[in-house]
């Protein structure tokens, strides 16, 4: 059966292994999701040019992903960002300048496709990643699926707004509680998807 070679199984983040991975304690912050701001766009290109003067040459590749970089989307205030760079597990080709750039090392995780997370203010999140790894792949195709499908779009935005009135104080808590959701609308988009072919893979309890 084939499947497509961006899909992933279903499951949830390990919050105790999550703790492991992160460098230094970040600030406590209770989780808000608000309706979508005109001005998300503007703010990534001001904080991608932070990443180009910082890096010039090393940077292999930005991109606006998250909610944020979905017209209409409601989101947590968060400009998430994915920078490709020749190999983010050196770490002393790309931090020491980000960090002089204002930027934060707090994630390492070498075992999951050598992923590293620095946050700047405003509310940013840089995810750095080596060339030709699924996840800033992945990003992509659910910003460009949301962006094009407005029951989806309206779907992912309900839900949203549903858990930020929740009270959440830890990002990967809140994924877990959206999990079941993204991975119906990789499903949609894999199936979609005219260049690979993707055997459905129901997620165990979904509905056949």
């Amino acid at each position: 059966m084939p499947v497509h070679p961006l899909w992933r199984p279903y499951e949830l983040a390990d919050l105790d292994e999550v703790a492991k991975v992160r460098v230094g304690a970040p600030p406590p912050r209770t989780i808000e999701v608000v309706p979508y701001d005109e001005g998300w766009p503007a703010m990534f290109e001001a904080i991608a040019g932070r990443v180009r003067e910082a890096l010039g040459d090393a940077v292999l590749s930005l991109e606006h992903v998250g909610s944020t970089s979905v017209p209409g989307m409601a989101a947590k205030p968060v400009i998430d960002i994915d920078l490709i760079v020749a190999d983010s597990a050196d770490e002393a080709a790309y931090v020491p300048k980000l960090e002089a750039a204002g930027f934060t090392l707090r994630i390492r995780e070498p075992d999951w496709e050598e992923h590293r997370l620095l946050t700047v203010l405003p509310h940013t999140n840089l995810h750095v990643f080596p060339p030709g790894t699924p996840e800033p792949q992945r990003h992509v195709m659910f910003r460009d699926w949301l962006r094009t499908h407005p029951d989806d779009h309206a779907a992912y935005a309900a839900l949203k707004r549903e858990l930020g009135a929740r009270g959440f104080t830890d990002g990967m808590d809140y994924n877990n509680h959206k999990a079941a959701l993204v991975y119906d609308l990789y499903e949609r988009i894999f199936a979609a998807d005219p260049a690979h072919e993707h055997d459905p893979q129901p997620r165990p309890g979904s509905d056949p």
